[in-house]
């Protein structure tokens, strides 16, 4: 595969003459002609930055096989009707569980015609081995990760086949990856790359930061009191909009209580029947409805621009979570509003849901038929075991994440420890992404209770300089509020801490960390094995965290 980088005026022309766009957006230039290239390419773009012309531009000019892993078959039915859309943009087809034989025989022998396509898939459907040799067999030119944070802060609980792609992409030839994201912090890039095993990749930040949309964070002492605030911020705002929430019951009644006001309103959340999700999603789109009321499971993919406003009954599991969905307002550019209604005790709900149970018996049995046969297959051991295939999925991902495993190759161990080390190795693993997963919560908390700028603390997180006080959350507002009335205001004190985003640090006991954030009188950092702390200046020594001082969030 070549490196040079593609001619610019090859993009623009078929950005114009087969999809019909004018101009490029911010981002989508630099990413296009580092995945023509061939390089390695994980591009972080706002949503609504236009991550699908990426993808679509460059499958485009490399030809043969673009292969899309998508997670959702809502998401791929968008992508392909705006690529059936376009002037003379190359076939695109779908392989997933919902379509028929002859639709996926019909998929099939487009895929094998010559000329480029593009196919779109969802991480399971990589699981067949057959697939994968037929996609071989045609030649992937390119290999698209699309939302691919699944991979890292999801990727465990949401989608466990998102952790196979590195191998998947070994046996498909191992062409380029573009992995792609409307939000990832440092950490959780870097665990993409390695997750991807992607080689020297150019990675591409662009238009992480929203101005468009105001961030506001209302605190609450009762949950009555909360709810009620949530439902009349509903009923009256103007819509369309999206409320989100923590548990599937909840998405039932809140839609009750805010459509008593007349309201066209809709729960959603990943118990309903596909009929039943396809045709909010259906209602959604047409303009038919102006609340949705859901879970996590509703909005990615689902591509409304002119949504107002986004609620959140509760608290996310961290920021990368939350701008993922506050993320949905204001696409059009438009003024938005998102609030976060707070209590601190609803951490402690997220907080259950960051822990993660180890079935002893399970991983006993996993880890001696890996011992007993090198080079089984997820589906072998699970047909082995006569267990569910997303449970042997996540115990092969628990015991390669405890580096007990190796997975290129079908499943073999690269450790010769018995049963008991294995579990205890796997637990200590699954221990240390819980203090992790506390640690996003912390800064989840630091987001929600600080009085200074919101969008300085989310755009730090995500590795983004930002002004001291962006002129567009209630932090600011309150700030510029005391201005005019004690007639003076903070001075800009950051300059005068000897740390800045993104600077590597080393602590003594807990080892190296990146400096994510940066205040006046501390700084927040990331430890590989710790996660998120925030720590004190007068900690500081030369470069070196010393252990004193040093307190979570």
């Amino acid at each position: 595969m070549g490196t040079s980088r593609p001619a610019t005026g090859s993009i623009d022309r078929i950005a114009r003459e087969d999809f019909g766009w004018d101009t490029l957006l911010p981002g989508q230039r630099e990413a296009i002609q580092s995945a023509v290239a061939g390089r390695d390419t994980l591009v972080v773009l706002a949503t609504g930055g236009g991550k699908s012309a990426v993808y679509q531009i460059a499958g485009a000019q490399r030809g043969a096989v673009t292969l899309v892993v998508s997670p959702l078959v809502a998401l791929q039915a968008d992508q392909l009707a705006s690529i059936e859309a376009a002037p003379a943009a190359p076939p695109a087809v779908a392989l997933n569980a919902s379509l028929g034989t002859a639709a996926i025989e019909a998929a099939w022998e487009r895929i094998h015609e010559s000329g480029p396509v593009y196919v779109l898939l969802a991480p399971e459907q990589l699981a067949n081995e057959e697939t994968v040799a037929r996609l071989a067999a045609a030649g992937v030119s390119l290999l698209v990760v699309d939302e691919a944070h699944c991979v890292s802060s999801w990727g465990t609980d949401f989608r466990p086949d998102y952790l196979r792609l590195a191998d998947v992409r070994h046996e498909l030839g191992d062409p380029p990856v573009l992995a792609m994201t409307a939000t990832a912090s440092g950490p959780v890039r870097e665990e993409i790359i390695e997750r991807l095993r992607m080689h020297d990749p150019d990675v591409q930040v662009h238009g992480v930061d929203r101005p468009e949309i105001r961030l506001v964070v209302h605190r609450h002492e009762r949950e009555p009191e909360k709810r009620a605030a949530v439902v009349e911020e509903a009923r009256s705002w103007t819509a369309p909009g999206l409320v989100y929430v923590a548990t599937r019951r909840e998405t039932e009644r809140y839609a009750e209580e805010i459509a008593a006001d007349g309201r066209r309103v809709a729960a959603y959340h990943a118990g309903l029947k596909t009929t039943e999700r396809r045709a909010v999603h259906d209602r959604w789109r047409a303009g038919e409805l102006d609340v949705v009321v859901a879970t996590s499971a509703f909005g990615m993919g689902i591509d409304r621009a002119d949504v107002r406003f986004v609620l959140h009954a509760t608290t996310t599991e961290s920021l990368d979570a939350y701008y993922q969905e506050v993320g949905r307002a204001g696409r059009d550019g438009e003024p938005a509003t998102t609030v976060l209604h707070y209590r601190a005790e609803d951490l402690g709900l997220r907080r259950f849901f960051t822990k993660r149970s180890v079935s002893e018996s399970a991983v006993r049995a996993v880890w001696r038929a890996v011992r007993a046969t090198p080079g089984l297959t997820v589906t072998d051991l699970a047909l082995q075991l006569d267990r569910p295939r997303r449970t042997i999925a996540r115990i092969v991902n628990d015991l390669a994440d405890a580096q007990l495993a190796d997975t290129t190759d079908g499943v073999r161990a690269v450790d010769e420890i018995g049963p008991k080390r294995a579990i205890r190795a796997v637990r200590e693993m699954l221990e240390s992404r819980e203090r992790i997963a506390e640690s996003r919560l912390a800064m989840m908390r630091a987001y929600a209770e600080t009085s200074h700028c919101r969008r300085r603390v989310l755009l730090e997180y995500f590795g983004v300089d930002a002004p001291e006080w962006c002129g567009n959350c209630d932090g600011c507002e309150r700030h510029e509020a005391q201005q005019e009335q004690q007639h003076f205001g903070s001075a800009d004190t950051t300059g005068t801490s000897p740390l800045h985003v993104d600077q590597g640090v080393l602590h003594r006991e807990w080892g190296p960390g990146t400096v994510m954030g940066v205040e006046p009188d501390r700084v927040t950092v990331f430890f590989d094995g710790e996660g998120y702390k925030v720590v004190a200046l007068s900690a500081l020594e030369t470069g070196v965290l010393t252990a004193q001082e040093l307190a979570s969030v």
